[in-house]
Parts: C-alpha cells; structure tokens; sequence
C-alpha cells in the first residue's frame, strides 16, 4: 500500500489538510506491531485502541484514526483523523484501495478446509500471476480489509477467506471484496449454535454470492445436497466438485499416507497430484483450487507443481516430532464434528509399529446439541486401531460416556492441562504416534510445545 494522508482524508470525506503529506505504508490495529509510515486503527473492544496512540504514534505511525465520540487530547497533532467509527472508515480506504489496484478477486468459505483451499487457490495461481492471500486466518470485519490493504499495488489476483458467525456477516463481507470468483468448501456444524441447523449454515455460507460479479464464478461442493439446492437460484456460471462421477471435477483415485496424499482426477487421468499433507479430505480442497486455476488458464502441469509445494498455515494436520521421537500429528487451530471425524479416520489409517493415540479437546459453539455431536465422534474410532484415548474439556465427557469400556480412555478437566501433559509425557514411547485435535479455544497448542520439550 502506497497512500498519502491528504488521498486518505479525501476518500473518507474529511475536510483536513496536514503539514507534511506523509505516505501510509501499511494498516496496523495492534500498536504492537507498528512500523514507521504506518496508519494505526484504534478499535473499541475489551481495551480501548484509543489509550493506545501514543505508543503507536512513539512507535513510527504517521497518523491515526480518532472516534468522534472520544474527546481529542490536549495538544494533539494533524495526524489525527477523526472519523465516526475507525472499523468503518478502515473498510472504506478498503474499498477504495482495492478499486485502484483492481485485482482479480478469489473469495473463499465454508465450513472446514477454507485456510487450506486458500492457501492451495494462492498457490496454484502463483504459477502465473502476482497474488496476494488472507495472512493466517484474517477472515473477519477487520481482517479482510487489512488483507486488501496490505496487497501489493501489482497484485494481479487477490484470494482472500470469508469467515462467518452469524446471518448477514458474509453479506458484508462479501460486498466489500466484490468477487469474481465465490467458493465455498462444504457444510459442517461450525457455529451451530449460532445457526440452530446445517440448513441455516448453508443458507448463511450462500451469502458470499450475495455481491459475485454478474460475470463471475460460483464453485462449490456438488456432493452437499443443501449447497446444490442453493446453488439453482444463482444465475452465474457454476462449478462443481467433490466425489460423484457426475460433477464438473472429481478424484478417480485417492492414496493417502503419513505425511502426504496421491490423486487423480477426472480430467487429466494421465496426471497424479500430491498434496504434502494426510487425509482424502484434503482432495477435495485441492479440486476447488484445481477449478479456479483451470479458470484462470494455469496449465495442469503447474498446478500439479503448485499443490505438490504449497504451504499449509500452521497447525492444520501438521506432523511434529516429540522430544522422545514420537509423531505428534498436531491440528489443534480448530475443531467441529465433520473435521474431527475425518481426521481420526485418517489417521487410523497410518501403519506404525507403536501405539495410535488420541487426545481430543472440546469443540465449541455447537450449542444444546454438543453432548450429542461429541459423543457421536466416538463411531468413529476404532478399537482395533486407536490404543489410547485422552479427553479433555467439560464437553468431552459425553464422549468418554459413549466409547466401550474395553477402550483405555482418560478424561481431564479444563484446569488440568498440566496433569494431561505429564501423563502424556510419561506414557508417550518413540514408535507412537499421536494425535491432538480440538478447538482453538482449548489451547492444545500448549500440550503440543511441552511434548516437544524435555519432561
């Protein structure tokens, strides 16, 4: 981002002219990770931004916004402006940014695979095109217009994630990036509770063609009956894919190992695409981001190079190694039913010479039906395959009730991840492998650093 302070004051319609016409560089709304030439967001949440501009402004900023219903300190400099909401304005200089620099835009979301589908879409589209990518998981109100901020003025294609908790969100969202191109994932029980059914979900995902560009392209999971249902009263161009012969993409063989899979589509059956990453359900990500590179003319070829060497974001179904040689398969960003079940599945699948073992976190906001969804997890693990099995969190306790007897499984409260480390520590041999799945909220993130670490 290249912008002066006076283009800034004129696109949010502020009568103000400033003695030194300094270049914004970059947005910041955490006065932490200020750097010189850059534009600090105060946002009124738990803490007041506002409390924090002078460190921001100490730190390098060249000016920040200022809520009109916040009194200005005294003393106060031109590099205030001052605007009637600061998220507001932030997404108007949004807007007006991505205008100038013009990009094609790639809009994803969906229950699960949204992070992993927009890392592989920006990938595959690398081949070919300067690109810029949601960073980590900037997907809300405030993170998509940073991502747009943030792009290069030579960025060709913008593939940003859309995330969602609530009806009318995606609308918003959606309407703020205009895509070009819409995908959505698939249909979970993320945000249940919000929602109340998997309909409502569907019905709420559906928002982000609410502002798909008349000439664009709606790609979607055909294998998800609410998703085709919706689908019929969109009039643009539609793709689809998933796992029946009768959709626009599909995989014709799927192998799947420890640390990456192997595919072929229907498409190019001379072809073998491998993913750096376990699980079958991780085709299907890849067959939406084959779609839009196919749209966008990225030869087969590369696109086979793209997805063999991208980058998935951290803690997704990300192999680590204990202190003692252990595997750690960690995928504890976040969890809900769908997503939990494909991936012990997946990794009940992997030949070792030790011990299978889970340890399964919470998965929040599922609402009055959480003790059913959690426990229903337990059809999918199987005994003979699945040694050892460690719950953790009020919510897994339904769970624990519905596994057999003849399984070994230890269930830990909320406040006492330490006694769970320790006995992970103490059981854990080197030819195990281990699994650590749950909600964000759970931070297993810490379980899987202290495996890491000497005991």
């Amino acid at each position: 981002m290249q912008m002066n302070l006076s283009t800034i004051a004129q696109i949010l319609h502020l009568q103000q002219t400033f003695v030194t016409d300094a270049v914004v560089q970059d947005v910041v709304f955490d006065s932490r990770k200020v750097t010189p030439n850059s534009l600090f967001v105060p946002l009124v949440a738990q803490r007041d931004g506002h409390d924090f501009v002078p460190q921001a402004l100490a730190a390098g900023a060249v000016a920040t916004l200022w809520q009109s219903d916040h009194p200005l300190p005294a003393g106060h400099h031109e590099n205030y402006l001052v605007v009637d909401d600061p998220l507001s304005a932030i997404q108007t200089l949004s807007q007006a940014y991505l205008h100038e620099v013009a990009p094609k835009v790639v809009a994803i979301t969906g229950s699960n695979g949204k992070t992993t589908t927009k890392d592989m879409i920006a990938a595959v589209l690398s081949q070919k095109y300067q690109v810029a990518k949601t960073p980590t998981n900037f997907n809300n109100e405030i993170g998509v217009p940073l991502t747009i901020l943030q792009m290069a003025p030579d960025t060709q294609i913008l593939v940003v994630e859309l995330g969602m908790d609530r009806p009318g969100q995606l609308t918003k969202l959606s309407a703020l990036v205009q895509p070009d191109i819409a995908v959505i994932t698939m249909i979970g029980e993320a945000h249940i509770e919000f929602f109340g059914t998997r309909a409502k979900i569907a019905d709420a995902k559906m928002e982000i063609v609410s502002s798909l560009k008349p000439s664009g392209l709606f790609i979607y999971n055909g294998s998800e009956p609410l998703l085709v249902q919706r689908a019929a009263a969109v009039t643009q161009k539609q793709a689809t894919f998933g796992r029946a012969s009768t959709l626009d993409i599909y995989p014709s063989t799927i192998q799947t190992y420890q640390t990456y899979t192997t595919f072929r589509i229907n498409l190019v059956p001379e072809f073998e695409f491998r993913l750096p990453l376990m699980g079958d359900y991780n085709v299907d990500n890849a067959l939406a981001a084959i779609l839009v590179g196919k749209q966008f003319q990225v030869d087969f070829q590369k696109i086979q190079e793209a997805l063999a060497h991208f980058q998935p974001t951290k803690n997704r179904t990300q192999w680590l190694q204990a202190q003692n040689g252990a595997q750690i398969l960690s995928d504890v960003y976040n969890a809900n039913p769908t997503a939990m079940i494909d991936v012990i599945q997946n990794f009940q699948k992997i030949l070792t010479t030790g011990r299978r073992i889970l340890v399964l976190g919470d998965m929040l906001e599922l609402g009055e039906q959480a003790p059913q969804l959690h426990a229903e997890v337990a059809q999918a693990i199987d005994l003979q395959a699945i040694a050892q099995v460690y719950l953790y969190g009020s919510e897994m306790r339904a769970l624990r009730d519905a596994l057999p007897s003849q399984l070994s499984v230890q269930w830990y409260s909320r406040d006492q991840k330490v006694k769970l480390i320790q006995d992970l520590q103490e059981i854990l041999q080197p030819q195990d492998l281990i699994l650590l799945k749950a909600s964000n909220g759970l931070h297993l993130d810490e379980v899987v650093q202290a495996l890491q670490k000497s005991n």
